[in-house]
């Protein structure tokens, strides 16, 4: 089910257009000057974008307020957790949607498979987003990465006991590990990426001693595994790195004392790197306001917004010429695993069988 909620950004800008319209209007009305009044509305139609958005309206307002200030350009946005492909495919070409906005490359590749992205040609957007990180057809492109990391306890695991992804499966770890369900798309994409980097056959046999070596049956979210840790039901967990900072510095005083717990871990340092994945967006395959659809993607890479992909949420930049913003510096910069992330879409289906033959 859709939940929508529609705000409009810039409500001051579209006040000074709308009584600038009003005054045009009627002069043009005594000129008898049809022809302005109409190139007059096409003008306030072009100064719209819809976006349809799987992000939360708390996320996404700053950069939408920014983008107004910027552009003069006012937004309109439809919110759901989920159920907005179907809705966008129902529309057709009568959809209003000019941008999705989604997290996940697993949701990405379902618009793209659905044939719901148009592709989008952009020197700004191939400049400032790494090959790896947007689709080969320009349908879908990266705007914040998210590390998958592990976390340990501080009491009861020493700094330096783990340094890869794979050493969750040293029988040293029996009975110590917490878990959501490996179905879910967040564990989905990291076996997806273990896979590209072992194989199948060494992945299954991690996915196995994983199983085996966990505390407790999978469940949860992420917040749930370092509850878990908290409270002495496992020593060690995977988590997307961002959930440390909401329960750091969130304003549920639980939830500070479980993040308070656990220490970041960022995996394969000296190989690979530590796997990521992105939340993004694509301008819609019936935007009708294309151009300002890829006016905000390119806004959304560019170091204002870059920076408060940060403060707002966390995440993780991926223009590589902005550093990372708010709390995120004092954690240190670690090695992304440069894994195209079209691959990770490409190998869930098998690492989906992995899992459930393992269990997970």
């Amino acid at each position: 089910m859709v939940a929508s909620i529609t705000t409009n950004s810039g409500k001051a800008a579209v006040k000074r257009v709308a009584g600038s319209t009003v005054l045009r209007r009627a002069l043009l009305a005594s000129l008898g000057f049809v022809v302005g009044l109409t190139g007059l509305a096409t003008s306030a139609v072009a100064a719209e974008l819809n976006i349809y958005s799987h992000r939360q309206q708390f996320l996404l307002q700053p950069f939408l307020d920014a983008f107004t200030a910027e552009t003069g350009i006012s937004t309109k946005v439809v919110y759901a957790s989920k159920g907005l492909a179907q809705r966008l495919k129902a529309e057709g070409e009568a959809s209003p949607a000019d941008v999705i906005l989604t997290v996940d490359i697993a949701r990405l590749a379902e618009y793209a498979d659905l044939d719901l992205l148009s592709p989008a040609d952009s020197a700004i957007l191939s400049t400032n987003i790494p090959a790896e990180l947007r689709a080969s057809d320009n349908r879908w492109f990266a705007l914040s990465t998210r590390a998958r990391l592990v976390v340990t306890s501080k009491e009861r695991v020493a700094a330096d006991a783990i340094s890869d992804i794979e050493d969750l499966a040293d029988p040293q770890w029996e009975g110590r590990v917490c878990t959501r369900k490996g179905s879910h798309v967040y564990n989905r994409s990291l076996l997806a990426s273990i896979v590209a980097a072992n194989g199948e056959e060494a992945a299954e046999t991690w996915a196995e001693a994983l199983v085996g070596n966990m505390a407790r049956k999978p469940q949860g979210n992420d917040r749930a595994q370092a509850k878990g840790i908290f409270e002495g039901q496992c020593d060690i967990a995977i988590m997307n790195h961002y959930y440390f900072g909401k329960m750091l510095y969130g304003d549920k005083a639980e939830q500070r004392e479980w993040a308070d717990a656990i220490r970041l871990v960022f995996t394969n340092q000296t190989n690979r790197g530590n796997h990521v994945n992105i939340s993004g967006g694509g301008v819609a395959r019936h935007s009708p306001n294309r151009e300002n659809a890829i006016k905000f993607l390119e806004f959304l890479t560019q170091p204002v917004a870059q920076q408060l992909y940060g403060e707002v949420n966390f995440e993780y930049p991926v223009n590589p010429s902005v550093a990372p913003g708010g709390v995120l510096q004092g954690w240190g910069a670690f090695k992304r695993d440069n894994l195209a992330i079209e691959r990770l879409a490409e190998l869930a289906p098998r690492a989906q069988m992995i899992i459930d033959r393992a269990g997970w």
